[in-house]
């Protein structure tokens, strides 16, 4: 590509939002996820935080894929922002939304009915919604952020850490409560 080329093709908005995504992918903490999400968010990570931080025994671990959660929210939030996506792109959005949705719910109405836990399901819903994400960005950002995505989704749909999750009588029964009451509360003002 010459230069006649290159000054044909740059745009000052293209460079903003790359700046913007890859300062922001920078400054994925704690505080700055505050941020940019709200605290029922925030609440539900730090919960997400402690039982893969508890599961796993590696708070380096732990907090490496509430992180890569946090960056990829930000650099979607950043393309919606900038209105990137297609309305095919939007259709797919739509159908992450209503898959997430899907799995608040599943995960909810697992906690609160004894007895129904089926680790697959959830499992299944992530794995779903993983897809979906990856497909949705896949045009958008770097395949290191897409590892991000799988390393988010592998984490989380992990059918041992699920089983953990849902123990009656495991470690985890109060980090699961407060997760459902935070999606149920998501679900319930809309924000998921």
């Amino acid at each position: 590509m010459d230069i006649c080329e290159e000054m044909e093709t740059f745009s000052s908005k293209n460079m903003a939002m790359k700046a913007q995504k890859k300062i922001l992918s920078q400054m994925a903490s704690k505080s700055m996820a505050q941020m940019f999400i709200d605290d029922t968010s925030s609440e539900i990570l730090d919960e997400l935080y402690r039982v893969s931080k508890e599961y796993s025994g590696n708070k380096t671990e732990a907090q490496k894929v509430i992180k890569d959660l946090v960056k990829i929210a930000v650099k979607i939030g950043v393309l919606f922002h900038h209105n990137r996506f297609t309305p095919e792109e939007l259709s797919l959005a739509q159908n992450f939304k209503k898959k997430l949705q899907q799995g608040a719910m599943t995960a909810i109405s697992f906690h609160e009915v004894e007895f129904t836990f089926e680790k697959s399901v959830i499992s299944e819903i992530l794995i779903k919604c993983r897809d979906i994400l990856l497909k949705l960005v896949e045009k958008h950002l770097t395949p290191k952020s897409h590892g991000r995505i799988n390393h988010v989704f592998n984490h989380y749909s992990d059918t041992e850490l699920l089983t953990q999750l849902y123990n009656p009588d495991g470690p985890f029964k109060a980090r699961l409560t407060n997760i459902c009451k935070g999606l149920n509360k998501m679900l319930e003002d809309g924000t998921l």
